[in-house]
């Protein structure tokens, strides 16, 4: 202890300036001292009980303060939007004069007008500025959400001349916490591990958290992935209200590593996307230099146009920049509690809020300073848009699965994007489209470009290295078929809201009923039907029966020898397809073209009892995509096994352990011989990604890698790290082949797949052909960045493999089949490898 306090002691010494000297936090340590404060409006420590920076805020806290805010003052209007994961509510406080808050509505529509054709007359001169300001995306980098308890406090109770011309000139939208999940659980962590003389030793458990650490959500999601796909209630939310509002300013306050400084963009130049205005770009480094001037003012370091980019829209402080508005990303070094020893001193939590509150006003202030430059760029940009675009449409869908399509389309009417049905039926480069089952989207529409960002494929790029994915193109995710030359009349009526066709009652049969394989949801319904206890077959082959093509991975359902009546089955099935949007087809006789329904190329089922091995040593992100797909999409009951139980775990009454993406570096010798045990014993083992190393060293399955050689000749030391970085594959899509008659690729109707990719884990192909039901192309890339070395590794590789091991089964994909919960196109994948690895 007495050679921690000299540490300390010395540190202080050395750095004299630094945050260290704020440990116990008063409110004139945060706050601004040119305006006067109304003693009317309570403080934060009255409501809390303490000042913010002292303690980590909790979200029942935060959402308690909030509310108490709007109750004390006429500036504040508080709504909530919604409910996360966890059932804790999406506050949305709208900030403004009193006087605005009377004509709020009026002043909405006048600003959304901006964004429309006729919009050339509106007087931006006489138009408050809108900015949408957002903390704590990420739960663990707390500093911003405990930074908007000043900021809503300075809101409500600053007096003077330069307070009322703010609230007057602005609209403020104000979320105390994109993450409330997140946050709840870093503020338990942080408090629960705080001592009351702090510590400021990084190798203290108050800095290292338990798995899987508190920056994603319910299911272990980066929210911040999320602006674009839309698919967590957390993101609905936000987006609805940005298209709400179309803001004109959006901050992201995130934290990043201790002994780094503050962060704000522009972010690399080079690594903007092309879609991006290059006005964008400079209006961003014009509000920078207020944050550098408040920043200077303050003494605190702070950086620009490095380590960040503007490429993927997804991001929170990249998603504006597709619509008109400008995305500000800040980055503030973390304490990652309350007392951290840096490179750069001392670092405390109540420093880290400052600096957050600190560019929380000085983007206000730019706002207030950049009004009419800020408004008049937004009309000019869907001015800009709609003129460029060309006049014909985008045409989407399925004719074997309209779920995927629909979910497509509802993905699009999120962002406000308008859909119409299809005319009449089209065909475009043998690509068949019908009225029933497509989607129709005329590019000359107010988010043309937004559209345009979704829906593109680029394989070319200014620079090589990214901070996220370098493609996400939606209908490749979503698999489906797609031409982007339609002709726009083509577009027959809008639609106003997007729903699933609904299910037609079911015929009873005293035969059978078959469930076609193909539909997105199938595999939920088939989870249903064996959980019940009814007896149900998978077809090995096609067949025709009353005119209509069955497909490989067809179910079959008897009607004879059921636990249930031919009338307690038919209800059951009814109810089944109804929920899952799908439709059972009855029938009366085993007869077909093909295959006879009491054939032996019919193969019982089993329901699953699925593991899901999670905790130190697994990716978190992976593991709470599989749970989130198998548990909200699928209904899928998994039992989560974390790794440090594995050893008094009994897994005998699984049927499947699923991996995700892992070195295994935390199971021990003997719990690696328990699961080889088990998988020999008839257990169905999954492995994703680096999972698949870790299972062949267990002699569970045999493969051979491609290895890339990555030779830096002429590299100088200084490009090291960007040539290095650019061997990495940060996330692009490849095409691949797909034997449709392997129960791996049951339910795809074509014969070539597109397949998202984040690794550089390359399988070589088996010499026995049908070994390589998947397999990439000679020519992959379809869309992204791949280096050339990369790239002549990934040509006719397989990105799946399947062995047997004893009684027991081995399947391993190199890739996510479940990214960021929008790749529903190879969701399938990872059902088939549940439901049929005994048929393999």
């Amino acid at each position: 202890m007495q050679q921690y306090v000299l540490r300390l002691v010395l540190l202080l010494v050395i750095f004299p300036f630094c945050s260290a000297q704020v440990t116990s936090p008063t409110l004139d340590y945060y706050l601004p001292n040119d305006v006067t404060y109304d003693a009317a409006i309570p403080k934060p420590q009255d409501i809390l009980g303490y000042v913010p920076g002292t303690w980590h805020v909790s979200h029942d806290l935060l959402v308690n303060y909030m509310e108490k805010m709007a109750a004390a003052s006429p500036r504040i209007t508080l709504a909530r939007r919604g409910v996360t994961f966890e059932g804790r509510p999406l506050l949305l406080l709208t900030i403004t004069s009193p006087e605005n808050h009377a004509n709020i509505e009026s002043i909405k529509q006048q600003h959304l007008a901006l964004t429309e054709a006729d919009a050339k007359n509106l007087d931006t001169e006489k138009m408050p500025i809108v900015t949408y300001q957002g903390m704590s995306i990420h739960g663990n980098e707390a500093s911003g959400s405990n930074a908007g308890l000043l900021a809503v406090y300075y809101l409500a109770a600053a007096q003077g001349p330069k307070i009322d011309a703010l609230l007057k000139n602005t609209v403020i939208l104000f979320d105390p916490s994109f993450n409330p999940d997140g946050l709840q659980r870093f503020s338990y962590w942080a408090n629960t591990n705080k001592n009351v003389t702090l510590t400021a030793d990084p190798q203290d458990r108050e800095y290292d958290e338990v798995w899987p650490g508190a920056r994603s959500n319910h299911y272990w999601f980066d929210l911040n992935r999320d602006w674009l796909p839309a698919q967590l209630p957390e993101s609905q939310a936000r987006i609805q209200t940005f298209h709400d509002w179309h803001p004109n300013i959006l901050t992201d306050h995130h934290e990043m590593g201790s002994n780094s400084s503050f962060f704000f963009q522009p972010g690399i130049p080079s690594r903007t996307h092309p879609l991006t205005p290059k006005l964008n770009q400079e209006l961003t480094a014009e509000i920078g230099t207020y944050h550098a001037k408040a920043f200077d003012k303050i003494g605190s370091l702070y950086y620009t146009e490095e380590d960040y980019d503007d490429f993927y829209y997804g991001k929170g402080s990249t998603f504006p920049d597709i619509n008109g508005s400008i995305g500000i990303l800040f980055e503030q070094a973390s304490s990652r509690g309350h007392l951290q020893e840096t490179e750069n001193g001392i670092l405390t939590f109540p420093f880290t809020v400052r600096n957050q509150f600190t560019a929380f006003l000085s983007t206000l202030e730019a706002a207030q300073a950049m009004r009419t430059k800020l408004l008049d760029y937004q009309r000019d940009f869907y001015a800009k848009s709609r003129a460029e675009v060309a006049g014909d449409a985008y045409i989407f869908g399925s004719k074997t699965d309209p779920a995927r399509a629909t979910l497509l389309a509802q993905l699009l009417e999120r962002h406000h994007i308008a859909i119409y049905k299809a005319k009449e039926n089209y065909t475009a480069k043998e690509l068949s489209f019908t009225t029933e089952t497509s989607y129709v989207v005329p590019k000359n529409q107010k988010h043309s470009r937004l559209l345009n960002a979704m829906f593109e494929k680029r394989t070319t790029f200014e620079d090589s290295l990214f901070y996220d994915i370098s493609a996400w193109s939606l209908p490749l995710a979503f698999n489906l078929d797609f031409s982007e030359t339609a002709p726009a009349a083509l577009a027959g009526s809008k639609i106003d809201s997007v729903q699933f066709e609904a299910a037609l009652t079911l015929a009873t049969s005293d035969y059978a009923y078959l469930l076609p394989w193909s539909n997105y949801y199938a595999p939920k319904a088939l989870n249903s039907i064996l959980n019940k206890g009814i007896r149900a077959k998978v077809a090995m082959q096609p067949f025709t029966l009353n005119s209509k093509r069955y497909d490989y991975g067809t179910i079959l359902i008897p009607v004879q020898n059921q636990e249930l009546t031919n009338e307690e089955l038919n209800a059951f099935l009814d109810g089944i397809a109804k929920a899952s949007h799908l439709h059972i087809d009855p029938v009366k006789t085993g007869s077909t073209q093909g295959i006879d329904l009491g054939s032996r190329q019919f193969e019982a089922l089993k329901p699953l009892k699925i593991a899901l091995l999670v905790g130190e040593g697994i990716s978190s992100l992976d593991a709470g995509e599989i749970w989130h797909v198998l548990d909200t999409r699928f209904a899928i009951s998994v039992t989560k096994i974390d790794t440090r139980n594995l050893g008094s775990t009994d897994l005998s009454s699984y049927t499947t352990l699923i991996m995700p993406s892992s070195w295994g570096s935390t199971i021990s010798d003997e719990e690696s011989e328990k699961i080889s045990t088990w998988v020999r014993n008839g257990g169905t083992l999954v492995g994703f990604k680096n999972s698949a190393k870790w299972i062949k060293r267990q002699g569970l399955i045999d493969f051979s890698t491609k290895e890339t050689e990555n030779p830096a000749e002429g590299i100088s030391f200084e490009q090291r790290s960007d040539f290095n970085g650019a061997q990495v594959i940060g996330g692009a899509i490849f095409k691949a082949k797909l034997d449709r008659s392997h129960p791996i690729a049951f339910g795809y109707e074509s014969d070539y797949i597109n397949l998202f990719r984040d690794t550089t884990l390359f399988i070589e192909a088996d010499e026995t052909s049908y070994k390589n039901p998947i397999q990439y192309t000679d020519d992959p890339l379809v869309s992204g960045y791949i280096s050339s070395i990369n790239l002549d590794a990934l040509k006719e590789s397989r990105p799946f493999v399947y062995q047997s091991a004893g009684r027991g089964d081995v399947l391993i994909f190199t890739d996510n089949t479940n990214f960021r919960a929008f790749w529903y196109g190879t969701n399938k994948l990872m059902m088939n490898a549940l439901f049929f690895s005994k048929a393999m």
